[in-house]
């Protein structure tokens, strides 16, 4: 899982930095071409300016296309959290199974890795499931941040503020919101109650925190809304404040 969780990050670090190479500070048109254009940068941009022409300012806009991205995301964020519920029920039976396999021989850790391979087939848990919602965003977040740069550099469109925000300029201010925001959405999450999870807990918040000092304001803004959304969600889902008491599972008919 730590393995996994680096990797993650690593790849975050370096698609945003990729994402910056190409064409990030070129104006952006229907007519735009190339893949990345007409089907990624191109509809998020008409998105924003559709709800900007809507309500009134292209802050409002970004908030508007962030909350139909999340709607959109809902029901993948819905199976993760019940993946991450199914996965908290297993933790005593995994333990359960390590300490009957605690050999470390080949042929005693092959049979670990068949039994616990098993028993999360047979309670329908994908441990990959918890990274899924973040690798979808990866070209939303991206995209976003393509689409803010380029309506910035695009001659007919004035991206503007939002209350005392530059959009189109990094916030520090927005930047450290979102990054105490993330922490919040993860502290009132499954990592809570996961300590594989609670390094991600610590490290993406000032990983946010660090894009968001020289990345457009209104990707802060993109990540402060959405983290709004998210801790809303936990707190429907996870019921991070109510005393939680870990139902027993069914592993081959016997419950454990």
């Amino acid at each position: 899982m730590k393995k996994r969780a680096a990797l993650l990050l690593m790849l975050t670090v370096v698609s945003v930095f990729l994402a910056g190479c190409s064409e990030f500070n070129q104006p952006i048109y229907e007519t735009s071409e190339g893949f990345w254009n007409k089907y990624i940068v191109w509809p998020i941009v008409s998105l924003i300016v559709t709800f900007k022409d809507l309500l009134g300012t292209y802050g409002l806009g970004i908030i508007a296309v962030t909350i139909i991205i999340r709607l959109v995301l809902l029901p993948l964020m819905i199976k993760q959290a019940q993946n991450s519920k199914r996965m908290q029920q297993m933790q005593p039976i995994l333990a359960g199974l390590k300490e009957k396999y605690k050999s470390k021989d080949a042929v005693t850790q092959q049979k670990y890795r068949e039994e616990m391979q098993r028993v999360m087939t047979e309670q329908k848990i994908n441990p990959a499931a918890g990274c899924l919602p973040v690798l979808i965003q990866m070209p939303i977040i991206i995209g976003l941040y393509h689409a803010i740069s380029r309506m910035n550099a695009t001659p007919e469109i004035e991206i503007g503020n939002f209350l005392w925000f530059e959009l189109a300029t990094p916030s520090i201010t927005l930047a450290i919101v979102a990054g105490l925001m993330q922490f919040v959405v993860l502290r009132t999450g499954p990592a809570m109650d996961n300590p594989q999870m609670k390094v991600m807990m610590y490290i993406m918040p000032f990983m946010i925190m660090i894009f968001g000092t020289f990345l457009p304001a209104a990707l802060a803004l993109y990540w402060v809304i959405g983290n709004i959304i998210s801790i809303i969600q936990n707190i429907f889902i996870y019921k991070p404040f109510k005393k939680k008491e870990v139902a027993p599972v069914k592993v081959g008919g016997k419950r454990k």
